[in-house]
């Protein structure tokens, strides 16, 4: 009989043998739903239904992408379409392999569908469970996270399968209660079409303006700028980009301003079907922008049929600003906020603090202005400006911006970056973060923002579900996937962190914070050639950050002779770049000098010790009473989520 690869996919009705004693009838009518939701589904991932078996399917895919693609699309599809109804509403289980099968007519034979059989009911109800080789194959192609479930003996199997679950937002895992499944689209960046290239700005910050109003709707789910534009001048097909980002609509459009004349183009595209769901053009005068950014908030609800309550509906509505000259300096902030450019050095102030300024000028009364001016000065103190009196001044901002506008999910975003990062405040910070979430669920920022309080204070199962809660939210973002990351690495768990890191690799290319990521986890862990296989790059790129790194990092693989090097280099003075106290006090205590590091955590009080404090490469200085007084007095955990290891790495032999 011939063989091939497939990827095997069987479903089970969950409770369906205990309803055909209680209700045969609604049994029927489950068995019919299945057939009619997930029939189409099947065909629409190039998967062929082989048979029916009882209450179950059993599907082959030409490979593990389009099954695992398949088996999400069927669970969203069954959880949005029954979220209404009571316990005998369809939920099935989804259980996927990737083996060779044989063909005997229509049906096939084989090892890879027995397993693929066991591997179902490991599922649980509304879920997805995969096989270590389907996970290999996608882990790094699809905008979901997956928990490893170790090794399971499957009756009729000799050795144990490696599986794993997908994470859903609404799962157990990520969100607790689980809460319905809400529409998730994507705004792609508008194309400048204005006769004046200079006004690429405006389409610029209308983009994201678009996805501010959109985002006040609480029945939708709206990926966050950070995703959306790598997407600029993007010529990936709809269906791509939204398997990507993991949406099932995206709106896209084009800006065409000349003087005071406007014309915005949208249409909203349901990412499977590649169909439109709705467009308009509108003809206006550049007054009438907030109305049309409302009208677009509008049909694109009415369109995902999301029912607007009446405070959203007057919140979409209002006017940020009366003021056209000042949302004008306010729109060429966002897109001057949004620039990825070099880090800002000492005394540089960007234009995007400029034109945020202009824009208070010309209308002091302008809350989102004060908003994006805190959060700019937050990214800035201690990097470009003095730490103190910057955030101080954020401070200010983001309480005139509270003051002007209670329900800015933004300011209080701000307002609890000040209070974790300059007052230490951790309870007045967690406060500012949960409403910020509480006012738009579809702010990836705050949840990135909690999750870093979260750890910080170890509540680490916290952090890794709104960790989990941004990745969904912002797929292509970088700082949510540090944050869990760090969440397991700060609980111990370094396979988890490594298998994250991993997947943001696949995700993200091997950019420089990923190679830096994996280098060093790879050292913690012992793994000598993949982590001087990621370590390769610094070896070349100059500057201390590099050479500290690499340093480190062969220190925790046996070889201190290069950070004992640079060490004594820094106490003779002979590195004229800053190297901050923090880390020079890591790399004596890798040393074993644990005198000198202290010293150098005391010389600040222990600044910004707050946010380090949990890394292994203090754990040297755990047990003495100078350390332990430096975290009380920042009001932080004398203990630690994870082993600690006192001594530090040994030189080789």
């Amino acid at each position: 009989m011939p063989r091939r690869l497939a990827a095997i996919m069987f479903t089970d009705i969950a409770g369906y043998t205990a309803m055909t004693q209680a209700d045969e009838a609604g049994a029927l009518r489950l068995l019919h739903e299945q057939r009619a939701l997930v029939g189409p589904l099947i065909g629409a991932h190039r998967g062929r239904e082989v048979k029916t078996m009882g209450d179950g399917l059993l599907v082959e895919f030409p490979n593990a992408l389009d099954a695992i693609q398949c088996a999400v699309e069927i669970q969203r599809t069954i959880r949005e379409r029954h979220r209404h109804e009571g316990p005998n509403a369809l939920t099935i289980r989804v259980g996927i392999h990737l083996g060779d099968v044989q063909e005997d007519g229509a049906d096939i034979l084989g090892d890879a569908v027995n397993i693929a059989s066991r591997i179902e009911p490991l599922a649980e109800p509304g879920g997805v469970c995969l096989s270590f080789p389907v996970y290999d194959q996608v882990h790094n192609k699809v905008p979901h996270e997956f928990e490893k479930l170790g090794p399971k003996r499957l009756k009729g199997v000799r050795d144990p399968v490696e599986v794993y679950r997908v994470l859903f937002p609404w799962s157990s895992a990520v969100s607790a209660p689980p809460g319905p499944l809400l529409p998730r689209i994507a705004v792609l960046p508008l194309a400048n079409i204005s006769p004046d290239v200079a006004d690429e700005y405006f389409a610029d910050g209308l983009t994201e303006e678009l996805i501010t109003v959109l985002s006040q709707i609480k029945g939708l789910r709206v990926v966050s700028h950070t995703s959306v534009n790598q997407y600029k001048r993007t010529t990936k097909p709809i269906a791509q980009i939204g398997a990507e980002l993991g949406v099932d609509t995206v709106l896209e459009g084009s800006v065409r301003k000349a003087g005071d004349e406007l014309r915005i183009a949208v249409q909203l595209i349901d990412t499977r079907t590649d169909e439109h769901r709705w467009s308009q053009t509108y003809d206006r005068k550049l007054a009438s922008v907030f109305a049309i950014q409302a009208e677009v908030a509008e049909q694109t609800a009415a369109a995902l049929r999301v029912a607007l309550l009446q405070s959203e509906r007057e919140s979409i509505r209002d006017r940020p600003t009366a003021n056209l000259t000042a949302y004008e300096h306010y729109l060429k902030g966002i897109q001057a906020f949004r620039q990825i450019g070099t880090p800002p050095t000492s005394g540089f102030m960007p234009e995007a603090v400029r034109c945020f300024e202009a824009a208070l000028r010309e209308d002091p009364r302008f809350s989102s202005a004060y908003s994006y001016l805190a959060t700019e000065l937050v990214l800035m103190a201690g990097a470009a400006l003095p730490a103190q009196e910057t955030f101080a001044r954020a401070r200010d901002l983001a309480a005139k911006a509270i003051q002007l506008d209670p329900n800015s999910s933004d300011a209080h975003t701000a307002m609890g970056s000040v209070r974790m990062q300059a007052d230490l405040d951790w309870p007045g910070a967690e406060v500012e973060f949960q409403q910020a979430i509480a006012l738009n669920p579809s702010s990836s920022a705050a949840h990135v923002w909690y999750s870093f309080l979260l750890w910080t204070v170890q509540r680490l199962a916290e952090a890794r579900k709104h960790a989990l809660a941004a990745i969904e939210l912002d797929p292509l973002w970088v700082s949510p996937r540090e944050c869990l990351i760090d969440a397991y690495e700060k609980a111990g768990d370094l396979d988890s962190a490594i298998e994250a890191a991993e997947r943001m690799a696949g995700v993200l290319g091997n950019a420089p914070r990923v190679a830096s990521l994996l280098s060093l986890l790879y050292s913690l862990a012992g793994r000598r050639e993949a982590a001087l296989r990621w370590l390769a790059p610094f070896q070349s790129v100059p500057g201390l950050g590099p050479r500290f790194h690499r340093a480190l990092c062969l220190a925790y693989l046996g070889n201190v002779e290069e950070l004992r090097a640079l060490m004594t280099e820094a106490e003779e003075g002979r590195i004229a770049e800053f190297f901050a106290p923090l880390y020079r006090a890591m790399g004596f205590a890798l040393l074993g000098e644990k005198e000198k590091a202290l010293t150098e955590l005391e010389r600040n009080r222990g600044e910004a010790l707050w946010n380090m404090y949990q890394e292994r490469l203090y754990d040297p200085l755990r047990d003495d009473p100078r350390f332990v007084a430096l975290l009380k007095g920042l009001h932080l955990p004398t203990t630690l989520s994870r082993p600690v290891h006192s001594s530090g790495p040994s030189p080789p032999a």
